[in-house]
């Protein structure tokens, strides 16, 4: 359930130099509200956020957070997006299963230091693969990698550790976010520089349809569950299919590239499409703004800006 819209929320946020943590950070501050920054060794921000008041970065990791210092600051909300996602990598690695230590570990500081409501962001792939919408309430759980196990598993223990701290917690489960920022490995980025470059791409599953969700409205989404203060499970996509196939085409269609798509033919599996359910997050208010040829061009300019940089 949610309750009504909150502003000047102070949020504790975790992945704050990631793809999808940076969009939110930028999206909430933009909205007014503040936040607590847990910034690793090494990194930084992804996007220029300017001097403000309403932004701390504290260094640590999750398993060694200055607690002390982040309590004065008094968050009331943690966002923790922070995990391995690296593609080709992230599926299997073991680092999957110490993040859910850390995390788990993290959520537990997060109430005992006074923390009133937490989100934590889960993945598409947690559910089994089955054809139709995948539902909050009816679709199974069924997570084949490592990496789906472990955000499992964490939702779980947030779910009993909100709940021996009598506080409520909600557990966004991520479509397929696409956009500037993503990595260059990303399926969107990969196929622009690929046609750059004037190589021919291969579709191996042209056919399966994603519910691709632009970053910029997957930042708006969570921040509609963070103002709303939702509790529970609740998917962030679009609820609307869209096929390899038509995502490459559009690429190439921007690029003025379309003879280097090719695609392999097999037998169409409806299990293979992971299409989210999007009535809860709807019922939030939120609706997608990005269209896929807009989100496209955005991706295809940012992709090659940063080409001619780095040439």
């Amino acid at each position: 359930m949610a309750s009504p819209v909150r502003t000047g929320v102070k949020i504790l946020l975790t992945g704050s130099t990631g793809f999808i943590g940076s969009a939110f950070l930028e999206r909430a501050l933009a909205a007014g509200h503040s936040f607590a920054l847990l910034i690793p060794p090494g990194e930084e921000l992804l996007r220029p956020m300017g001097a403000s008041d309403r932004l701390r970065l504290f260094p640590g990791t999750l398993a060694e957070a200055p607690w002390l210092e982040i309590a004065k600051f008094g968050p009331e909300v943690c966002v923790h997006a922070a995990w391995i996602t690296t593609p080709g990598v992230y599926l299997e690695s073991p680092e999957n299963d110490r993040f859910l230590e850390w995390s788990r570990a993290f959520f537990e500081q997060f109430y005992r230091h006074g923390g009133a409501w937490a989100l934590g962001l889960g993945t598409c792939i947690e559910y089994a693969s089955t054809s139709g919408p995948r539902s909050e309430a009816h679709t199974p759980i069924e997570p084949a990698s490592r990496y789906a196990r472990s955000k499992n598993s964490l939702r779980v223990a947030l779910e009993e550790i909100a709940a021996r701290h009598g506080r409520p917690a909600a557990w966004a489960r991520i479509f397929y976010p696409y956009g500037p920022g993503e990595h260059p490995s990303r399926l969107g980025s990969q196929i622009v520089l690929q046609l750059l470059r004037n190589q021919s791409v291969t579709l191996r599953t042209p056919d399966a349809a994603k519910d691709y969700i632009y970053i910029s409205d997957l930042a708006r989404a969570i921040l509609t569950v963070v103002e709303r203060r939702f509790a529970g499970a609740i998917n962030l996509g679009t609820g609307q299919g869209v096929t390899v196939r038509q995502f490459a085409e559009q690429i190439a269609a921007c690029l003025g590239k379309t003879g280097l798509i090719h695609c392999l033919s097999g037998h169409r599996d409806p299990a293979g499409d992971v299409i989210a359910a999007a009535a809860r997050i709807r019922g939030l208010g939120w609706e997608p703004q990005v269209g896929l040829g807009e989100g496209i061009a955005q991706l295809v300019a940012h992709v090659q800006r940063s080409r001619s940089i780095t040439l």
